[in-house]
């Protein structure tokens, strides 16, 4: 009885982990996301009928049945990989009822399992987690950065702009539009210039260092990340791969050897 259920949950893992059964959840999840989409057009809406509704209740039912059967195949195992536990999550979001415009707006969350199902979305998101802590000391230096330039524009421009630099807070914000490049020099960086002739001084290097230097730092970091990630799954596909190999090939010989005690069996009988 326990070799027929390992060899059932084989079967199905192997059917769950096959290459078309990933790219049929994934066209479901595009689809899912197109009729979401359309649903915000009332015309459309009114003329598709109930047949949006009965394809997205159609579309939940297979993710149901999708999480059900790796839940067979992994059991508790299951619970050890955190995407597995990203796509019970998103599961579970679109079973509650649509009720409100919150709770409604929580089915576009499906579109989210893109990044599950999506081997190179996953890297990507794996790699933003892995750069996190470099991240963070990069955000950790930026803000030192933006403090001292922050105290220094409330010393040297507040007093005549301090709609910009009057305060701490407006000279921190007022640096933030300017790394963004977004009207610095017409909208800020040219009238301070009117009365302060080299103001150029203090905003030529913070961008310098703001909106180039840091934030191609940011890049680097990811993209190391990145690499580090490919690097790990090269190995770790192979290594999955040989295992799943091996056993197949354990199942096999298993199946031959239950063939064979039956044959023995039914020739004691006869005899």
């Amino acid at each position: 009885m326990q070799q027929k259920s390992l060899a059932l949950r084989t079967r199905v893992q192997h059917w769950v982990e096959s290459l078309w059964f990933v790219r049929f959840i994934t066209v479901l999840i595009v689809v899912n996301a197109i009729i979401l989409g359309l649903e915000t057009s009332v015309t459309l809406k009114a003329m598709a009928g109930s047949w949006f509704f009965w394809i997205n209740k159609t579309i939940i039912a297979v993710f149901v049945i999708e999480v059900v059967l790796k839940l067979f195949c992994y059991r508790l195992s299951f619970f050890r990989a955190g995407w597995n536990w990203f796509d019970l999550i998103i599961v579970i979001l679109s079973l509650l009822p649509t009720q409100g415009a919150i709770l409604r707006s929580l089915r576009l969350l499906r579109v989210l399992r893109l990044l599950s199902t999506v081997r190179q979305l996953r890297m990507l998101v794996d790699s933003l987690l892995e750069a996190l802590p470099g991240i963070g000391w990069s955000a950790v230096l930026l803000l030192i950065f933006f403090y001292i330039f922050g105290v220094m524009g409330v010393e040297l421009f507040g007093s005549s702009f301090p709609e910009w630099f009057g305060t701490l807070g407006a000279s921190l914000y007022t640096l933030f539009q300017i790394m963004t490049l977004e009207s610095w020099s017409m909208g800020i960086a040219r009238p301070v210039m009117e009365v302060y002739p080299y103001a150029w001084l203090f905003f030529t290097p913070f961008i310098l260092v703001a909106s180039f230097m840091v934030l191609n730092l940011f890049i680097a970091i990811i993209v190391s990340a990145t690499q580090e990630i490919g690097w790990k799954e090269g190995p770790q596909a192979a290594e999955a791969k040989l295992a799943h190999q091996e056993r197949e090939e354990m199942l096999q010989l298993m199946r031959q050897m239950a063939q064979q005690i039956n044959d023995l069996e039914r020739q004691l009988r006869e005899r």
